[in-house]
C-alpha cells in the first residue's frame, strides 16, 4: 500500500524542521577514549539517531571475544562514532597543511566513515557469509547508504561517491579505506582499550598530525616513520592476541556451525524456537540479487542483531537435535571446543581418528561429526602491499614506501603473511591427539 502524497510531504517537512532546529545547537557524546565528541552537523545527528544506525548498538564489535576478554563488549556503534571523530581530526590537519576541503566534502567524508560498517550483521565478522552466503557487509553498507540517500532526498550523494572511490579527490576515500585509515586507527585503539591488551594501543593523535597529501594520495610526513612502524606492530600483535586468539577462533567457528546446523534443520522442515526474524533467515536462502530486487529483505535484515542470535541459541539448548543442543549449550556455558594451532597442516590420519572418536562418543552419522571437528587455517597480514601502500613524504618532495624507508627487518617481517592451521574438537577426546 502506497503512502499518500500528503503524508510523504508532511514527513519531509517534519525532517526539514527537525534539521533546522538542530542546526542551532551542537550535540555531545562522551567517549571513554577521546573524551567529548561534538556533533555539529544536523544531518549527521539525524543519521546517528536513525533506527538503521542505532541498530549498531546491538552489534558487537568483536564477536565472541568477550568470552576471552570480559571487557570486550563494545559495539559497532562505539567504533563508528570514534572513526568519525578521527576523520574530523584528519580533515582539520590536512586543512592546516594547505589542502582545500570544502564543508560539503567534509560532511561527505564524515558521513561515509560514520556509515562504513552499517551493513554488519550479528556478531560482525564472526557470522559474515553464514546467514546470507556470498553477501559482504561492505555491499550491504552501500545498499543501506543508498536507501538512506533516498530518504534524505539525495543528501548522501557525495558521501556515497567518496565511499565508492568515485570522487575526484582519491585521498578522501583513502581516509576511509587504506592501509592507514580512520577505521583502523579507531578499532586498534578501541579494541585495545576494551580488551585490556595494551600492546595494541596506538598514538592516533600523533599519526593524525603526520597525515599529508601528495599528488592526490594520502601520505605520512617522514618524521612520523616510527609511529607508523608502531602502528603496524600493534596491528600484528592485536591480531594474534585478540582477533585470532585461539579461544576466540574456537568460539566463533562454533557459532558459525550452530547457525549452519540450524539452517540445515530449518531446510528439512523442522520447526525451531527463536525470534521470528532469525527463523525467517534460517529458512530463506537469499542472494545479492534478492536484496537488489526486493527492498523488504533489507528491512528484515536490519531488524536482525546479536540479541536475536543469542535468544535463538538459548532456546536451542533444549532442542531435540543432539548436535544443535550440544553446541548451543557449549556456547552458553562457555564449554568451548578444545583447539590446537600449529604452523603446518594437521595429518589426515589425525583428522580421521578424531572423526571416528566423535562418532563413537555421540553416536553421530557419517559427516555429522564435522560440526564438532573443525579443521581450518587463519592468516594475517599486518602490512599487505598488494592492497595499497603507506607512503612517507620527505621535505624535498620525495615519496617512499614505508617498506623501503623503515627498518627493513621489521617491515619485511610485518609484510609477510602469517598462517596458522588449527583443529577444534571436544576436549573429552584430547587423549586422541
Amino acid at each position: 500500500m502506497r503512502t499518500p502524497a500528503r503524508l510523504k510531504t508532511c514527513s519531509i517537512f517534519t525532517k526539514q524542521v527537525k534539521l533546522l532546529t538542530l542546526s542551532t545547537k551542537n550535540k555531545i557524546i562522551n567517549d571513554p577514549i577521546y573524551g567529548f565528541i561534538t556533533i555539529k552537523d544536523p544531518l549527521i545527528y539525524e543519521l546517528i539517531n536513525h533506527p538503521y544506525f542505532q541498530r549498531l548498538r546491538r552489534i558487537s564489535q568483536l564477536g565472541l571475544t568477550y568470552l576471552v576478554y570480559p571487557g570486550a563488549y563494545h559495539t559497532r556503534f562505539h567504533h563508528a562514532i570514534g572513526a568519525m571523530h578521527l576523520m574530523g581530526r584528519a580533515i582539520y590537519t590536512l586543512r592546516q597543511k594547505g589542502q582545500e576541503i570544502s564543508s560539503e566534502e567534509e560532511r561527505g567524508v564524515l558521513i561515509a566513515i560514520l556509515l562504513h560498517d552499517i551493513g554488519h550483521g550479528p556478531f560482525s565478522h564472526a557470522l559474515e557469509h553464514t546467514l546470507i552466503p556470498g553477501v559482504s557487509h561492505e555491499a550491504l553498507s552501500l545498499k543501506i547508504m543508498e536507501e538512506l540517500n533516498l530518504e534524505y532526498n539525495g543528501s548522501l550523494d557525495l558521501a556515497i561517491d567518496i565511499f565508492t572511490n568515485n570522487y575526484s579527490k582519491a585521498y578522501l576515500h583513502q581516509l576511509i579505506s587504506s592501509q592507514l585509515d580512520m577505521d583502523r586507527l579507531d578499532y586498534l585503539r578501541r579494541d585495545s582499550f576494551y580488551s585490556g591488551v595494551t600492546e595494541g594501543s596506538v598514538n592516533s593523535e600523533r599519526l593524525l598530525t603526520m597525515l599529508n597529501v601528495k599528488d592526490d594520495q594520502l601520505v605520512v610526513d617522514s618524521k612520523g616513520i616510527y609511529s607508523v612502524e608502531k602502528f603496524l606492530v600493534a596491528r600484528r600483535l592485536m591480531y594474534w592476541q585478540v582477533y585470532m586468539h585461539k579461544t576466540v577462533i574456537s568460539a566463533e567457528f562454533m557459532l558459525v556451525n550452530i547457525l549452519k546446523r540450524a539452517k540445515y534443520l530449518a531446510a528439512q522442515g523442522i520447526a525451531l524456537d527463536g525470534p521470528a526474524t532469525l527463523k525467517h533467515f534460517l529458512k530463506a536462502d537469499y542472494t545479492w540479487n534478492d536484496f537488489e530486487e526486493n527492498p523488504e529483505i533489507l528491512k528484515k535484515f536490519l531488524s536482525l542483531d546479536d540479541f536475536d542470535i543469542m535468544s535463538g541459541i538459548k532456546e536451542w539448548v533444549n532442542n531435540k537435535d543432539v548436535l544443535l543442543s550440544d553446541l548451543s549449550s557449549r556456547i552458553i556455558n562457555r564449554d568451548l571446543l578444545k583447539i590446537r594451532l600449529q604452523e603446518k597442516p594437521f595429518a589426515k590420519e589425525l583428522s580421521h581418528k578424531m572423526a571416528e572418536g566423535i562418532r563413537d562418543q555421540y553416536g553421530f552419522k557419517q559427516g555429522e561429526e564435522h560440526y564438532m571437528l573443525i579443521i581450518d587455517k587463519v592468516k594475517n597480514h599486518a602490512y599487505n602491499k598488494k592492497k595499497g601502500h603507506i607512503n612517507l613524504l620527505y621535505k624535498d618532495g620525495r615519496i617512499s614506501d614505508i617498506s623501503t624507508a623503515a627498518d627493513q627487518m621489521t617491515i619485511n617481517a610485518l609484510s609477510e603473511p602469517v598462517e596458522r592451521h588449527f583443529i577444534c574438537f571436544p576436549r573429552e577426546l584430547r587423549h586422541l591427539l
